[in-house]
């Protein structure tokens, strides 16, 4: 199990590899659209909807990667207020709950997904694109979140029960934070 575990943060972290290189990309489109503008060539006309979708693409394919860090949305000061076992059954609810949301997502994007490929729907803006193709990212990247969150069950099942220190740099002991 923890094998797979590598070789899916390894996964994880080509998925924040290629969010930053798209961030790095909207970055250059729109400066050269700007510059573009600028000395009146015009500019590049699907700028914007590149960015919209770039900057989608970007959110939830760095998803998996930061909860897998840490880096997601957490409430630490409330935790350390209650006792250890107490906030390590609050972490095993947020998981859990984290966990089927992540599903409720991925089946409702699934459906979405099907119904825009099986009525042959068409995004028409600046670019012309099937439909398909803009949600298809959504029900795999909200499947890795909740496969992270299995491993962070996982984690949990096997720790001391004790709040987890997501912050690699710390480990909880007790009510104490020390620095490794």
């Amino acid at each position: 199990m923890e094998q797979l575990s590598r070789i899916y943060g390894r996964l994880l972290n080509a998925m924040e590899l290629a969010a930053c290189a798209i961030l790095l990309a909207i970055t250059f489109v729109i400066g050269f659209d700007v510059l573009l503008r600028n000395v009146g060539a015009g500019g590049i006309p699907p700028s914007n909807e590149l960015s919209e979708y770039g900057l989608y693409l970007t959110t939830i394919l760095a998803a998996p990667g930061l909860l897998r860090r840490g880096r997601h949305i957490r409430i630490d000061i409330v935790l350390r207020m209650l006792p250890p076992r107490v906030a390590w059954g609050f972490e095993w609810a947020g998981d859990a709950i984290g966990m089927v949301c992540a599903l409720f997502f991925v089946w409702y994007a699934t459906r979405v997904t099907l119904a825009s490929y099986l009525a042959g729907s068409v995004s028409i803006k600046t670019l012309v694109l099937p439909e398909w193709w803009i949600f298809v990212p959504m029900p795999v990247c909200f499947l890795m979140v909740a496969i992270e969150f299995l491993f962070r069950m996982r984690q949990l099942a096997l720790s001391e029960r004790v709040p987890r220190a997501d912050d690699l740099r710390k480990k909880w002991v007790g009510r104490n934070v020390q620095r490794i």
